[in-house]
């Protein structure tokens, strides 16, 4: 799809190698958790994924679209500690404030930055934010079941879905676009991501989170015109028949007679001393 899109070049897919499953097990033991059966068939098939795009501007690539899932290896703990932490440092757990709403029927609960939640990279979303796999549960014991949340560059999370599965099908369907997971959030994609929005739609049928405002400001650009070649074959234009001299000055006469002709008459009938 990708590569029959209009100005789209550059499509680049880079294969992985099936991750060890030795490495699967040793990961699963450092972070004392399981990973969920659908994120572990998916590193047993491929090691992490990785698709970019570009398009044509100006006959000069410009990469755009970037799909990634982090390796077993990157699959690094959000927040965890290091031991090259000065003393005293600040770290995420101090942004925790007990007086943060939690979870209701509409919005589920929040993850947390301190020990009662496991936070792990996904996808750095080239410096726009961080998509996590997190495990919301972690006391007596982790619990199996994760989510997948956005945390965005303000430090505010936003769920994304609720399984591996249906996140690999969202990154697919959005194309790799600039910010697409701002769209999940309550401020949505900037003004320049919508532009590439509006040129590439994704592959989605949750339509409403790509409409328009009436009093938007976003230019709606269409890809067939922005791409177009500049080579145009010239058109010729068929020539009129030609009309007799005389014909043309009766026809051109007559509106201007017949004017002046009215203008007479209504002056006449307005001054009542004609």
């Amino acid at each position: 799809f990708l590569e029959t899109s209009p100005g789209v070049t550059d499509v680049t897919f880079v294969e992985k190698e099936p991750a060890d499953r030795h490495a699967i097990i040793s990961w699963e033991q450092k972070n004392s958790c399981i990973l969920p059966e659908d994120l572990k068939n998916f590193y047993l098939m491929t090691d992490g994924f990785q698709m970019t795009w570009s398009v044509k501007t100006d006959d000069n690539p410009m990469p755009l679209g970037s799909m990634v899932i982090n390796s077993i290896s990157k699959l690094c703990r959000l927040g965890g500690s290091s031991m090259y932490t000065l003393p005293n440092a600040p770290c995420l757990a101090d942004l925790e404030d007990d007086t943060d709403d939690e979870g209701n029927e509409d919005k589920p609960e929040k993850p947390h930055f301190d020990s009662r939640s496991l936070i792990f990279e996904l996808d750095p979303c080239n410096g726009n934010g961080k998509v996590c796999l997190v495990y919301k549960h972690t006391k007596p014991v982790v619990s199996p079941d994760t989510e997948i949340w956005f945390l965005d560059r303000a430090l505010y999370w936003h769920f994304l879905t609720k399984t591996f599965t249906a996140y690999y099908r969202l990154l697919i369907t959005h194309l790799g676009l600039p910010q697409w997971q701002y769209a999940f959030t309550s401020y949505g994609v900037s003004p320049q991501a919508k532009q590439w929005f509006n040129m590439y739609k994704p592959l989605t049928i949750n339509t409403a989170l790509l409409s328009e405002e009436a009093d938007s400001f976003v230019n709606k650009l269409d890809p067939n015109k922005v791409f177009k070649s500049k080579n145009k074959t010239p058109v010729m234009k068929k020539k009129q028949p030609s009309q007799p001299a005389g014909a043309q000055k009766s026809h051109a006469s007559m509106p201007s007679s017949k004017a002046s002709s009215l203008v007479g008459n209504s002056s006449r009938k307005r001054d009542p001393q004609i």
